[in-house]
């Protein structure tokens, strides 16, 4: 009888960006809904400083505790190294006391990174070099999803509506015509970040440079955006299995009760209060998802992608970002609206190994 080879699958996760904690619970649930009969899981840590580690061990170390967060250190495990060379697959492990050795070559990579130097189109350049697979979009469709300026610049060019907005560059004070274009209130965000790192509701002008100065903590390009007043919703994207047009899952709309805006602590440590699918007429369920289809497509992702929108009581909606690798934690919307919509967890992540493994490396 043979017995087939199980897919080796590098889970990569941590990494140098704000998000490093929320891409540890994204990992540690990957990790853990892997089916343990078809994947071989490789967990390779990245520390905040860069280095990576061989990070074996269960899985939920990497939940959040209370309000304690998850983190990769450099005492996680071995140091691994994963060469950008397309006829070396190997990760090799670099141990004080055993010496340099070789794991089995890697079949595929799932980059659980958040933000940069992973959501950004970085390591999906280094997987390209090596002729890895991953799990994702390609070096493009990561870098300009990431740049919210270059979403909204390209979602405009495809018809898909956004918000009034204005982009600082460093050094580059919001003009007053700006200002009385947007209005108030308006957010103040980093243009290359997520998990709500950076932002500031502004009310009052007096207190623009002070937003401006914590979003470029992260972030040098600021987005000022005129605050739109609308449900918050969202919608999951699937690359087709088929090789068709990009599937779209149920909505979800997130309700703020008692939170002025979805922060960070209400989204990660508080938790908020969701409905899937959305109470929505058929029309503008079905708008929206084509919205979130086309703003896959013209960012020509690949994978997966969770789409945001803001959608006005009388109907209008706006496009608010677009996540390449969107949170896969316990309380992320993304498997929740897939598993509402028929797909449970498990077999999105099969799924996504799948057209990752189909799709390979290089132009398609």
């Amino acid at each position: 009888m043979t017995t087939l080879r199980r897919i080796r699958v590098a889970v990569v996760f941590g990494g140098r960006s704000t998000e490093h904690a929320i891409s540890c619970v994204s990992a540690g649930s990957i990790l853990a809904a892997l089916d343990p009969e078809r994947y071989e899981a490789v967990p390779v840590g990245i520390t905040r400083e860069g280095r990576w580690v061989l990070a074996a061990g269960d899985p939920s170390r990497f939940a959040i505790n209370g309000r304690e967060l998850p983190e990769i250190t450099s005492g996680s495990g071995a140091a691994v190294v994963l060469a950008a060379d397309p006829t070396a697959t190997e990760l090799t492990v670099r141990d004080a006391a055993a010496g340099v050795s070789g794991l089995a070559g890697v079949d595929v990579v799932f980059p659980v990174l958040h933000g940069a130097y992973g959501e950004d189109g970085t390591i999906q350049g280094m997987l390209e070099m090596a002729g890895i697979p991953y799990v994702g979009a390609n070096v493009f469709a990561s870098a300009a999803a990431m740049d919210k300026e270059f979403t909204k610049k390209l979602a405009t060019a495809e018809g898909i509506p956004v918000g009034p907005y204005a982009v600082l560059r460093a050094g580059v004070p919001l003009s007053g015509a700006d200002r009385e274009r947007l209005g108030l209130p308006v957010f103040v965000k980093p243009s290359r970040a997520g998990s709500s790192s950076g932002i500031t509701k502004v009310t009052d002008w007096a207190d623009l440079e002070a937003a401006v100065a914590t979003a470029r903590q992260i972030d040098p390009k600021v987005l000022v955006e005129t605050a739109i007043v609308g449900r918050e919703i969202e919608c999951g994207v699937l690359e087709s299995e088929a090789g068709g047009p990009p599937e779209a899952s149920l909505l979800a709309e997130i309700h703020m009760d008692d939170a002025d805006w979805y922060d960070f602590e209400t989204k990660y440590l508080i938790g908020t209060r969701y409905t899937i699918p959305a109470e929505l007429s058929p029309e503008l369920t079905g708008r929206i998802q084509e919205y979130a289809r086309r703003t896959f497509t013209t960012l020509d992702c690949a994978g997966l992608a969770r789409v945001d929108f803001f959608v006005t009581a009388d109907g209008r909606v706006y496009l608010n970002e677009i996540n390449t690798m969107p949170g896969m934690t316990p309380t992320s919307m993304f498997p929740q609206m897939w598993a509402v919509t028929g797909l449970a967890y498990p077999k999105v992540l099969d799924r996504l190994i799948r057209t990752a493994l189909r799709r390979g490396t290089g132009l398609h």
